[in-house]
């Protein structure tokens, strides 16, 4: 009996379903957020890559040693920290950016410097003599790096950018601190209101349906990329 008793708890605690019924509407307003968040902080954060990673190539110091300073800056920040300095810091000095704003550039600055460092691995990792044909066939280094050199690098370290961009979406939830009614910003006002668990257990669950095939997919890159080196 003690047993089937704390099991009653459990789903009544955890795996309402009334209470999923009830809290529906604003959860699916906040997983559609939470889409939308993502649509945009990833693109930002691999434009962000993609400057940096090409910055990197630059032979003169002045570039590369301000670079280093600026991607180590943002990779030792917490993502968390940032966000929070730049949407209640900034106001002080007359800079009011919004939650959006504050998402959209927290995001720019740490996501940018992981994958700028993803980047420039991957075109670290193509032959520098691809380089040197390209440029005696007429291209620009602006040109080889677009038409030979960044597509190989982007496909030598596809798993790792993928890795990347699903922490990048999972870490899209800090965007609650600054109220943006994400995910689960919307699932913790449903549990406030509710007084139970379930919204944050419904929470995760999209979380998992949205995020599993990408973990799939990055699962058999990698196991295609370690059979090719074989």
């Amino acid at each position: 009996m003690a047993a089937l008793a704390a099991m009653d708890v459990f789903l009544e605690t955890f795996l309402n379903w009334r209470i999923v019924q009830e809290a529906w509407p604003i959860l699916w307003q906040g997983f559609q957020a939470t889409l939308l968040l993502s649509a945009l902080v990833v693109p930002l954060g691999l434009a962000g890559g993609v400057m940096i990673a090409l910055l990197s190539t630059a032979t003169t110091p002045w570039v590369r040693w301000p670079l280093r300073v600026w991607v180590d800056t943002f990779r030792a920040l917490p993502p968390l920290v940032l966000l929070v300095f730049i949407f209640a810091g900034l106001p002080f000095i007359g800079l009011d950016v919004g939650a959006w704003g504050a998402v959209a550039i927290g995001f720019f600055l740490n996501t940018g410097a992981y994958y700028g460092e993803i980047l420039r691995a991957g075109i670290e990792s193509v032959p520098r003599g691809q380089i040197e044909a390209a440029r005696s066939t007429g291209l620009t280094r602006g040109q080889a790096m677009a038409y030979i050199v960044l597509p190989q690098a982007v496909r030598n370290v596809l798993p790792d950018l993928i890795s990347n961009t699903l922490e990048v979406v999972k870490l899209t939830s800090i965007a609650s601190v600054v109220a943006l009614p994400e995910l689960l910003f919307q699932a913790r006002q449903a549990q406030s209101v509710t007084y139970n668990a379930t919204p944050i257990m419904a929470a995760a669950v999209a979380y998992f349906v949205l995020l599993w095939p990408v973990v799939r997919l990055l699962s058999r890159l990698e196991n295609r990329q370690l059979a090719g080196r074989r």
